[in-house]
């Protein structure tokens, strides 16, 4: 039997990256979220071939003190905590100080910083690779804040290094990392390149516009146009966000950002707060697509439960899922139909001349519904052109000559075989209700609650 042994530092580095450093969006994330803790409003991010063979994150922070260079990739160091007590109240994305140790044991990593509160305004640089654990310290020419450069990540595991995806896989992961981290902080400014090439440029967003501006950038502006904002409060809690009207879903959760005190979460309590909220008004199998973001004492929320600190444990969890479904259930409950076509009144009401038929606003380029036929006894002529014009807000002109349409209605009393219920759908109105006729007359449906 073999004898206990203590772990060498190296080995008990890549062992903690394993949890920490999955793939290149983690180091990517941990980061950015060192950067938004040291106070910085602008991050440039580059990213050369999907992050494997360089990522480099520069800020504009509070920086680090030269003494702290080499301490900083140590493990458990840290200076966002400094007693337990701190653990019960949490206020920064980071605490645990494994991330720098955990990313410079299988990469090769430079840091590079000036303080603030520098009293000589020198900057200092740190070099260590995965091989050799000992940092050296050199001085160097570098503005107040800190620049991160990974590069070759995985060079010295080449078992994890194969089983990366490919180069735009792992960067649309990293991509989606930066935009979770700029839906979180809106008054910061966020860069992103990959391979030389500008891929996104957030400016910082003050105003409730400029906030809504960038929800559309990041999530598009159909989310934007058929969204409603949501700000409740009671007992100590405080939701805000844009929810996603009922007739907008997806097939996938793919569009679902929620925060805690800033900090991106993926809970199932509150993904089963969420779900009921939208029972009553969704497709089975749909999803619903929101931005919401929850305000409570960093007391009542325990963050220390992952090393990736995707999830939390709420101290009074009952409290926090009642209210997230009322406050959601109100808000939807209010949603009246007029909602579901504010966007085409509000074209409506522009003059006549700007309304032509086949011009678009890059706002409304969204897939529109398609438009209901008769079952196997003829067409309604112009339903596609309704839709697209209900859509954009353009008016509909009835066809001329209606009669062949009330002739081929006209076979649903002579047909011998029984009539469904709900009859047959002759049109749909404002993209919410199907029109339908059966043998005693008609019937209005509303297709999201059927």
């Amino acid at each position: 039997m073999h004898r206990i042994n203590l772990l060498s530092q190296r080995l008990a580095n890549q062992i903690a990256a394993g949890e920490v450093v999955e793939r290149p969006a983690s180091v990517v994330k941990e980061l950015l979220e060192n950067s938004l803790d040291s106070g910085a409003t602008r991050l440039d991010i580059d990213v050369e071939q999907g992050g494997v063979k360089l990522i480099r994150v520069r800020d504009n922070g509070s920086g680090i003190q030269k003494d702290d260079l080499a301490l900083a990739l140590s493990r458990h160091a840290t200076s966002k905590i400094t007693e337990l007590a701190d653990l019960e109240s949490i206020g920064s994305l980071g605490f645990r100080g494994e991330a720098l140790a955990s990313i410079s044991s299988v990469s090769r990593l430079s840091l590079q910083s000036l303080a603030a509160a520098a009293s000589d305004g020198l900057a200092w640089q740190v070099q260590v690779e995965g091989q050799d654990m000992e940092a050296a310290v050199t001085p160097v020419s570098h503005p107040e804040g800190t620049t991160v450069e990974v590069r070759d990540l995985f060079f010295n595991t080449p078992a994890r290094r194969k089983f990366l995806r490919t180069e735009k896989t792992e960067f649309g992961r990293i991509e989606e990392t930066v935009k979770r981290l700029a839906l979180s902080r809106f008054d910061v400014q966020f860069t992103l390149n990959h391979n030389k090439r500008s891929v996104h440029q957030l400016q910082a967003a003050r105003s409730d516009f400029e906030k809504q501006r960038r929800v559309g950038l990041v999530c598009g502006p159909a989310f934007v146009e058929n969204s409603v904002f949501v700000d409740m409060e009671r007992a100590g809690l405080r939701l805000w966000g844009w929810v996603s009207l009922p007739t907008f879903s997806r097939s996938q959760a793919d569009l679902q950002y929620f925060y805690v005190n800033g900090r991106i979460i993926r809970d199932k309590l509150v993904a089963h707060a969420i779900k009921q909220a939208y029972r009553d008004v969704l497709f089975h199998g749909r999803h619903p697509a929101y931005v919401l973001y929850l305000e409570l004492s960093s007391a009542a929320v325990d963050v220390n439960v992952h090393p990736t600190k995707h999830e939390v444990r709420f101290r009074d969890s009952r409290l926090v899922h009642d209210f997230l479904f009322s406050a959601l259930h109100k808000a939807l409950a209010e949603v009246r139909p007029e909602d579901h076509i504010a966007a085409s009144a509000d074209a409506a009401e522009a003059p006549a001349n700007q309304l032509q038929p086949g011009t678009s606003d890059d706002f409304y380029q969204m897939e529109s519904q398609k438009p209901l036929t008769l079952s196997e006894s003829g067409s309604v002529h112009q339903l596609s052109d309704y839709s697209r014009g209900a859509e954009r807000g353009q008016y509909y002109q009835p066809s001329a000559q209606p009669r062949p349409q009330l002739d081929s209605l006209a076979k649903l009393y002579e047909a011998d075989e029984e009539i469904p219920p709900l009859g047959y759908a002759i049109a749909q109105l404002h993209g919410i209700y199907i029109l339908a006729q059966n043998k005693d007359g008609l019937i209005v449906v509303d297709m999201h609650a059927a």
